[in-house]
C-alpha cells in the first residue's frame, strides 16, 4: 500500500492498525448507544410526562420510582430524601419491595452509614456491577432481598440536593449500561422539577391548614365558652396540624413549674394534670420564651420522664405574646416517628404565637365580662338592701301593728308566723347580699367552700337555695385538679337546671367515699332536680361537656330520673378519681 493509500489521522500521519481498531470500536459503540437512545426516546418522553403529572409530593416520589424502574428495566427502585441537616435520610420511598418484605425488614435506612450514606456525602452518579463488593457497602439487614447491580444518581431541586434515586437488579440479569445512566440522569432532572413543584404545592397547603387551625383556635377562645374547653381546642388543633400523637397545653404553676392543663391524645387521663417541675431545664427554657425541639423524648436527658418514654420527636413551644409567656404547647410524635421539618417548626411556632395572642385577648375579654358581672352583682346587692329589705321590714312592722290590734287569737298566731317568716327571709337576703358583695377570689379555697359558693350564687337566679350534703372529708381527699373540674361540672349542672329544667327543688350531694370497679377511690357529684326532665331530641351539649370533662380524668358522667313524682326531673351523676 502506498503512502497515499494509508488512512490518515487528524494530523495527517498514518494511523497504526491498533489505533484504527480502537477508533472503529469507539465509533461502533457510540453508534450503538445513539441507536439505542434514539429507539428509547419515546419511552423517555413518556416517562418525563408521567413524572410531571400531579402535585402531591409522596405520590410524585412513588411515580418517579416506578417510572425509573420501568425505563431502565430494573426490579427495584428507591428514592432517599436527604434530611434538613444533610447528613441522613428523612424519608425512603421504594418500588418493587412488597409490603410483606418491608414489614419483615423493619426500620427504613437512615443514611448515616454504608453506600447510601456515602452518596449523601458525595452526591455523584454511581454505577456498580456488584454493590456487595464495594468497600462502602455495610451489609443488608435481615430479610432484605438480594441485590447486586446498582445505579444511583442525585436529584437536585433548584440547585440543592433533595435526595438520590437508586436502581438495583436488571431484570435480564445484566449490568446497567451507559444508556441506563444517561436516561436516569435525564429523568432525575425532570424529577427535580416535579418535586420542586410538588413541594411548593405541599408547602402552600400546609400553610393553609395551619392558618385555618389558628382561626379555629381564635374563634374558640373568643367565643366566651369554658376556658378549659378552649384550651382543649388548642391542643386538638396542634395535634392535628403537626400530625403528632398528642397535643398538650401546659400552664404555669404557683411554684414555677408547668402543669398539663389540656390534652388531646388517645388516653388524655394518663397525662392530664401532670407537672413538669420548675428545676427542669425544659421548663426554664420555655418560661424564658425559647422553643425546644427534641429528636427523641425517650433518650433526651432534658425531658426523660415516665411519660416521655413513649414519645420520639417533639416540639415544645412557648405560648408567648407581648413579651409575656402564658404557658407552653407540646406536640410529641411516637417512637420512631419522622422528625419535624424546618417548615413544620416554623409554622408551629407561628401557630403558638397566634394561640398565645388569642389567649391574651380571651383573658382580657373575660376580665371585662367579670368586671361587668361584679358591677351587676354590686347593683343587685344595693337594690336588695335599699329596696327589698326595706319594704320587707316595713311590711313586717305593719303586720306586727295589725297583730297587736287583732283580738282573734288565730289571726294573731297567723300574723306572728308571717312576721317570723319575713325575718327569716330578710336574713337569707342579707346572706345573699353578702355573697354578692364577696368576690370569688376572696373566698377560701377549700372544695366544700367552693361548692357552697356555687350553690349560693345559683340561688339568686333560681329563686331558691338548692339543698346540699357532703359525705366524707372532701377537702382532705379530693385533689386540686379533680376539685377544679368538679366545681366546673357543678356550675354546668346548676346552669342547666336554671335554664332548662324549670325546677322548684334541687339537691346537691358530694361524696368522697366512692370506690370504683378497678379499686380506685373517687368523688361523686350528684345534682338532682324535680323539673321537666330532658326532652327527646333536646340539646345535649352541656351533658357532653360533663362527660368529656370526667373522661379526661378517667371518670364518667351519666344522667337519669330526678326528684319529681314518678321520676320526673333529672339526676346528673359525675364522678372522677380522687
Amino acid at each position: 500500500m502506498s503512502a497515499q493509500q494509508d488512512p490518515l489521522v487528524p494530523d495527517g500521519r498514518s494511523a497504526s492498525p491498533h489505533s484504527l481498531d480502537a477508533a472503529t470500536e469507539a465509533t461502533r459503540s457510540l453508534q450503538g448507544l445513539s441507536t439505542e437512545l434514539t429507539a428509547r426516546v419515546p419511552h423517555l418522553l413518556e416517562a418525563m410526562r408521567s413524572v410531571g403529572t400531579g402535585l402531591e409530593l409522596h405520590s410524585t416520589l412513588d411515580r418517579i420510582c416506578e417510572t425509573a424502574a420501568e425505563l431502565a428495566d430494573a426490579r427495584y427502585a428507591a428514592i432517599g430524601v436527604v434530611d434538613d441537616e444533610g447528613d441522613g435520610l428523612s424519608d425512603f420511598v421504594t418500588y418493587g419491595v412488597t409490603v410483606e418484605q418491608a414489614a419483615a425488614i423493619g426500620r427504613l435506612p437512615d443514611g448515616h452509614k454504608g453506600l447510601l450514606g456515602a452518596l449523601i456525602r458525595d452526591p455523584e452518579p454511581v454505577r456498580l456491577a456488584d454493590l456487595t463488593a464495594d468497600p462502602r457497602f455495610a451489609g443488608f439487614p435481615a430479610h432484605h432481598p438480594p441485590m447486586r447491580t446498582f445505579l444511583g444518581v442525585p436529584i437536585r431541586v433548584q440547585g440543592n440536593i433533595f435526595g438520590n434515586l437508586y436502581l438495583t437488579e436488571k431484570n435480564d440479569g445484566g449490568e446497567f449500561n451507559d444508556y441506563d445512566l444517561h436516561m436516569l440522569r435525564v429523568l432525575a432532572t425532570e424529577a427535580g422539577i416535579a418535586i420542586g413543584n410538588a413541594r411548593l404545592y405541599e408547602a402552600a397547603r400546609q400553610r393553609e391548614r395551619w392558618i385555618d387551625g389558628s382561626v379555629a383556635v381564635t374563634t374558640a377562645l373568643l367565643s366566651g365558652g369554658d376556658v378549659d374547653d378552649a384550651l382543649t381546642v388548642v391542643a386538638e388543633q396542634a395535634r392535628r396540624l403537626a400530625d403528632s400523637d398528642a397535643g398538650m397545653v401546659l400552664l404555669p404553676t404557683e411554684d414555677g413549674g408547668l402543669e398539663i392543663a389540656a390534652v388531646s391524645s388517645e388516653n388524655p387521663g394518663e397525662t392530664l394534670g401532670k407537672v413538669m417541675p420548675a428545676e427542669s431545664p425544659i421548663v426554664k427554657l420555655l418560661l424564658g420564651g425559647e422553643s425546644v425541639f427534641v429528636q427523641d423524648s425517650a433518650t433526651d436527658p432534658r425531658v426523660i420522664t415516665r411519660m416521655s418514654a413513649r414519645y420520639g420527636p417533639s416540639m415544645l413551644l412557648p405560648l408567648r405574646s407581648g413579651g409575656r409567656v402564658l404557658g407552653a404547647l407540646a406536640t410529641p410524635r411516637g417512637r420512631g416517628g419522622k422528625p419535624f421539618t424546618e417548615a413544620e417548626r416554623t409554622l408551629a411556632t407561628q401557630f403558638a404565637s397566634q394561640a398565645a395572642l388569642a389567649l391574651m385577648m380571651a383573658e382580657s375579654q373575660r376580665d371585662r365580662e367579670r368586671l361587668a358581672v361584679y358591677e351587676d352583682r354590686d347593683r343587685i346587692a344595693r337594690d336588695l338592701h335599699d329596696l327589698v329589705i326595706q319594704r320587707l321590714f316595713a311590711t313586717g312592722m305593719m303586720l306586727e301593728s295589725a297583730q297587736r290590734r287583732s283580738v282573734v287569737p288565730a289571726v294573731q298566731e297567723g300574723v306572728g308566723k308571717a312576721v317570723d317568716e319575713l325575718d327569716v327571709t330578710i336574713q337569707e337576703i342579707r346572706t345573699a347580699i353578702f355573697a354578692l358583695q364577696q368576690g370569688p377570689a376572696e373566698a377560701p379555697s377549700g372544695l366544700r367552700t367552693r361548692v357552697l359558693r356555687e350553690i349560693n350564687m345559683a340561688a339568686v337566679p333560681l329563686g331558691f337555695k338548692p339543698g346540699h350534703r357532703f359525705v366524707g372529708p372532701v377537702d382532705a381527699l379530693v385533689g386540686e385538679l379533680t376539685g377544679k373540674n368538679l366545681i366546673a361540672a357543678l356550675r354546668e349542672a346548676l346552669s342547666n337546671a336554671f335554664r332548662h329544667a324549670a325546677a322548684s327543688r334541687i339537691e346537691v350531694v358530694v361524696d368522697a367515699t366512692v370506690a370504683l370497679d378497678d379499686g380506685q377511690r373517687a368523688v361523686r357529684l350528684t345534682v338532682a332536680d324535680d323539673g321537666v326532665g330532658i326532652p327527646e331530641g333536646g340539646r345535649r351539649s352541656g351533658l357532653r361537656n360533663l362527660r368529656r370533662r370526667a373522661e379526661a380524668l378517667g371518670g364518667s358522667s351519666s344522667y337519669g330520673p330526678g326528684l319529681g313524682a314518678d321520676g320526673g326531673g333529672t339526676t346528673v351523676v359525675w364522678e372522677a378519681p380522687l
